[in-house]
């Protein structure tokens, strides 16, 4: 930054509130690294919304590629600094390009014709590395695209980069040797789900259209649920796992994770199909495809019939904030036309889930088949990237326990895969005598945890077990902000349906809502951050604040001073929000007793920024002479 009062506070590890200022107006003045973004809103657009834009000549691909780096630009390594992408593609403003000529000399190829898409990084690309996140891999470049990403580059998609994971797609929280600590838009002191949540983050923010995930157990499900978008975990066999890093070719499925059930749609419609690369895929070898898009219909709800799985949901009070939620969604079916047979349950379920899942006794050996098909690969097995220490010290006990298996096939193999036609036998069973479309219930019992803590409360393991379809809705927010999923799994086959009821829910309640941390941007940047002065004064006691407030960070910074009374006789000058016209609750301390001037800063949490913009915070300083407040003035931010 070449301004000198920024350049010099750039260096310091603590941003004072002279900084913060400095850094403020700097950044107000410098330049924008993707000119051809200026004056393109692409948070939240559609694919349908695009392509008319682009049919009616007022937006180009290249356009749109550059939105989408402005928005990875001011939102992954800057402000709130999701931390969701691992790398770019180099050549994605050329295909653009390339794209766009196609379209005016023969028109688009079809709904994805130069939209912009993100991938998981264990997708293989010929043009850049896959690496699951490891370091391991870091430099590991696949010899050709997998089968999905084929797919996707046919039909004219444009990947702009590859998406953080937990590494190797171990776990639900997206932690990784090569990629870091991937945060929650929605609270950045939170997870953003996993193993594909570095694909979730980036989509929640509109760092593309659609992003691909894959899900082992929950991986797609389990991101979007907590970025506030609809994924699918399609039916095992719908779409071929070649080209993708394995974690068990049993229970590995690919897919979309989207912000509206028409963009899943249209991203399922591309990507589903036979593989003879996947023998999963021979399920529908011979059978006519499902047409996603064309099964979206906004009075599916009409007439279905869903089974409320009482065992999805927790008795602990840590998952009734979830419950609550989701209970409220399936009201809102219910108001749909839907019919609820509440209180579902499937004898001996749990008990026969347990034992189903393969995971732990197929990496392993999947993981040693991949590399030893990828030229190049710089090592050969989980065993040697623990002992050379190529891995986040996170994955430790998981690479350990995963590697101690000594035989490929085994007698607890065999009963796991036998375990798995029980399961679905029994829920399709359940299913049909009950005449069922469906069974729901939360897709996450507990929030997503705080950074550091542990993440419990996961339902991934009905679908994963079963190889049957599940579908994640956006189904409304906690009271403190974080986005809650509702889940439908149906019988084998029943994807486009599943997709058709969340489209009709959609429809109906339309819960989608974009995370604050990451508005539009402003002539390509993020915008800058909020000025502002409070005055206060009354019963001899004055208070002159400045505040500076971030948007994207929701970081408060202010300083202020007390005077018209003696500093022993200064209580405390706190932040009050005001609620419905009801007396002010102080939400914070803003300076100590026997202090006239303090200077601090902290992040805002939903409430607060909620009562930020609707002029609900005041600032109030309580004395000895008036211990219940002797002045206050509200926090009103400069006109936006």
């Amino acid at each position: 930054i070449g301004h000198k009062p920024a350049r010099e506070c750039s260096m310091r590890p603590h941003l004072t509130f002279r900084c913060i200022l400095a850094l403020a107006t700097a950044l107000s003045t410098f330049p924008l690294a993707n000119i051809g973004a200026q004056g393109l809103v692409v948070a939240e657009a559609t694919i349908v919304d695009l392509q008319e834009a682009m049919a009616a000549g007022r937006i180009t691909a290249a356009q749109l590629v550059d939105a989408s780096l402005a928005r990875i630009e001011a939102y992954d390594r800057s402000g709130p600094a999701l931390n969701a992408m691992i790398r770019l593609n180099p050549n994605a403003r050329m295909e653009a390009e390339a794209l766009d000529r196609e379209r005016a000399l023969s028109g688009p190829r079809g709904p994805l014709h130069g939209i912009p898409i993100i991938l998981k990084d264990n997708y293989d690309t010929f043009d850049m590395p896959t690496t699951g996140a490891s370091i391991a891999l870091a430099g590991l470049v696949p010899p050709d695209d997998g089968f999905q990403v084929k797919r996707l580059r046919d039909a004219g998609a444009i990947i702009v980069g590859k998406a953080n994971m937990h590494e190797l797609a171990m776990g639900i929280t997206t932690i990784s040797s090569l990629g870091g600590q991937t945060l929650n838009p929605y609270d950045l002191t939170r997870y953003p789900g996993g193993s594909s949540g570095g694909t979730g983050a980036a989509i929640a923010a509109s760092f593309a259209v659609v992003g691909w995930g894959t899900d082992t157990c929950g991986s797609i499900r389990i991101p979007s649920s907590q970025n506030n978008l609809f994924g699918l975990r399609p039916t095992k066999g719908l779409s071929s796992i070649d080209g993708i890093i394995p974690l068990s070719h049993t229970q590995d499925v690919g897919g979309p994770m989207a912000r509206t059930a028409t963009d899943l749609a249209i991203a399922l419609d591309a990507t589903v199909g036979p593989d003879p690369a996947d023998s999963a895929t021979n399920l529908v070898v011979g059978r006519e495809l499902p047409r996603f898009a064309q099964s979206l219909d906004a009075n599916a709800l009409r007439g279905a019939r869903f089974g409320v799985l009482t065992d999805g949901f927790g008795e602990t009070s840590e998952d009734r904030a979830m419950a609550r939620v989701v209970r409220a969604a399936i009201a809102e079916l219910e108001d749909a036309g839907a019919t609820i047979v509440d209180s579902f349950t499937i004898p001996n379920l749990d008990a026969l889930v347990s034992k189903a899942s393969v995971i732990n006794l197929e990496f392993k050996f999947d993981f040693i088949d991949y590399l030893a098909a990828s030229p190049g690969a710089p090592v050969s097995s989980i065993r040697e990237i623990l002992d050379r220490g190529l891995h986040h010290i996170a994955l430790e006990n998981a690479f350990e326990r995963r590697d101690s298996l000594g035989v490929r096939d085994s007698d607890d193999y065999r009963a796991a895969i036998s375990a798995r036609a029980d399961v679905r036998n029994a829920v399709v069973a359940a299913l049909e005598a009950n005449q069922l479309d469906a069974l729901i219930y939360p897709t996450m019992r507990r929030k997503a945890a705080r950074i550091g803590e542990p993440q419990r409360g996961s339902n991934c393991r009905l679908s994963a077990t079963s190889g049957l379809p599940a579908l994640t809705v956006p189904a409304g927010f906690t009271d403190d902000g974080l986005p809650v999923g509702l889940e439908l799994l149906g019988t084998t086959l029943s994807d486009a349906r599943l997709v058709s009821f969340g489209f009709a829910f959609e429809q109906v309640t339309d819960h989608r809502r974009p995370p604050s941390t990451t508005p539009p941007l402003v002539n390509g940047r993020a915008p800058d951050p909020m000025v502002f002065d409070v005055r206060v004064a009354g019963a001899g006691a004055s208070v002159l604040a400045r505040f500076v407030f971030d948007p994207t960070t929701n970081i408060l910074a202010y300083e202020l001073a007390v005077s018209g009374v003696a500093t022993s006789d200064i209580h405390a000058v706190n932040l009050q929000l005001v609620s419905d016209g009801t007396p002010g609750v102080v939400t914070r301390s803003l300076s100590q007793p026997g202090s006239a001037t303090a200077a601090a800063r902290f992040a805002l949490d939903v409430n607060e920024r909620a009562a930020l913009f609707a002029d609900r915070l005041y600032v109030v300083v309580y004395t000895r002479e008036h211990p219940t407040g002797a002045a206050r003035g509200r926090l009103v931010l400069p006109a936006r």
